[in-house]
């Protein structure tokens, strides 16, 4: 598997376990929040050999910016959170740089 598919799975597991914690209410919710602790572990255990494979900073810049973006379109969307447009216009500025920082790594990947 090569570093990228990595880094893909561990966003789509990051986005799961944040979006867990959010329905946990605080941790409130005790089976949501143990079930949200458990897909960050996956997450960084699927974290661990992207950074082997990639450049840590361009990993954890696209990881992280991506569950950014993610996480507010699932706020908006499913937790009716409300967020103005210059906000948007932020998050997706977010987008564009973790978009672009994977459009200018060459070499890597493995």
């Amino acid at each position: 598997m090569t570093g990228w598919m990595y880094l893909g799975i561990a966003i789509v597991l990051e986005v799961i376990a944040t979006t867990l914690l959010k329905m946990a209410n605080g941790l409130e919710n005790l089976f949501l929040a143990a079930t949200s602790i458990g897909f960050y572990s996956l997450c960084f255990l699927a974290l661990a050999p992207a950074i082997k494979l990639l450049p840590v900073g361009m990993v954890y810049a696209i990881w992280s910016g991506i569950g950014i973006v993610a996480i507010a379109i699932i706020g908006a969307f499913f937790f009716d959170e409300k967020l103005a447009l210059v906000q948007y216009m932020y998050i997706m500025l977010i987008l564009v740089g973790a978009v672009g920082l994977r459009l200018t790594t060459v070499g890597t990947g493995h």
